[in-house]
């Protein structure tokens, strides 16, 4: 196998993802096939001059994707040689959450049996984020990233200076932003799918005007700190439609549990829990949902549907659909995610 790696000392690549592409390539073209062994660190950097360090980091990530496995007192082996002829995925969500699963699943179904994803959570956390941006760049051929970060006061930010870095060192070609638009100087993006979060609520509450107008009062219930913080944006576009339609309005960042319900009032609910709890509450209170009180909630699901919810919710599906079609036809460009209010029984 030695006689196939090449390892440019002049190249600006580091050694290690020198040796990852070079394994990789060696499959793809036949000369290396499943159970075939490959040389030992301690050989490999030998024959090579390399560190002992460099060919473990080259092995750890080529087993992380599965290409190798080690057996304790064998040595290494080719794992699987499907994988390198798909299109090799990674994907990057900040939170677990049934929406951001929505949208994986539906890109992944999209893009069928000729690609391989990987997904990870970063949980909103920029350190974990630049250790798997460092951990994978230059191992995959696209990679997906949705960017919702958190201050140290628990507040929504689209992008840190060091993330920006970190995205930077990825080519542009390979880098799909999705959910949350970059507008960020700099930064370029082949494919760029995205919200726009005030605007999308703005106009998706001017859609259930008529109805909303039926209340006395509105409550947006936004989290002012969260461990997965949301925009702002979604405060400045609620705002905008209160005022412009000369709507009595209030923002309050939980739903407390000795609230004061009055008939008239309508909420927009953003967290679960608190369109639980609202519900219940209203029950407590012998009032009739959609009647005396009115509930909007941000993001759909299949259980808001079955419930009668109203909501005003961005296209998970659609969004992980277009991401897979512009990446299989080679497509390039920024496109806005669908936003929609759809009416139900709660309103």
């Amino acid at each position: 196998m030695l006689e196939f790696i090449k390892i440019d000392e002049h190249s600006r690549k580091p050694k290690y993802k020198q040796i990852i592409d070079t394994i990789i390539h060696n499959i793809s073209i036949g000369n290396l096939k499943v159970d075939d062994k490959i040389p030992s660190i301690n050989k490999f950097s030998e024959e090579f001059y390399l560190s002992r360090d460099t060919v473990e980091k080259a092995y750890s990530v080529l087993k992380e994707r599965k290409i190798i496995s080690s057996i304790r007192g064998k040595g290494y082996y080719i794992t699987r040689t499907k994988l390198i002829s798909k299109i090799n995925v990674l994907f990057l969500i900040n939170k677990l959450s049934s929406y951001k699963l929505r949208i994986h699943n539906a890109f992944v179904n999209s893009m069928g049996a000729n690609s391989h994803t990987d997904l990870f959570i970063y949980h909103c956390d920029e350190t974990l984020f630049l250790n798997l941006m460092e951990k994978y760049l230059g191992a995959y051929d696209y990679y997906i990233i949705m960017p919702h970060f958190k201050t140290d006061h628990l507040r929504h930010i689209s992008m840190t200076d060091k993330v920006m870095e970190s995205l930077n060192m990825i080519p542009k070609e390979k880098l799909v932003i999705m959910d949350n638009s970059s507008k960020i100087e700099n930064l370029y993006p082949s494919i760029e799918i995205f919200q726009d979060f005030e605007n999308d609520i703005y106009n998706a509450l001017i859609e259930g005007l008529k109805k909303i107008k039926t209340y006395n009062k509105i409550f947006l219930i936004y989290p002012d700190k969260s461990v997965y913080p949301y925009p702002r944006r979604i405060l400045h576009g609620f705002r905008k439609f209160c005022v412009n339609f000369d709507m009595t309005f209030e923002i309050i960042d939980e739903l407390y549990e000795d609230i004061i319900l009055k008939k008239g009032d309508l909420f927009i609910t953003i967290e679960e829990s608190d369109l639980v709890n609202l519900v219940k509450q209203i029950r407590d209170y012998d009032l009739e949902l959609g009647k005396d009180i009115g509930i909007i909630s941000y993001n759909d699901t299949p259980l808001k549907e079955l419930l009668g919810i109203t909501v005003i919710s961005t296209n998970f599906k659609a969004m992980g659909e277009t991401a897979s079609h512009m990446i299989l036809n080679k497509e390039k460009g920024k496109k806005k995610n669908s936003f929609d209010f759809i009416d139900r029984f709660s309103l």
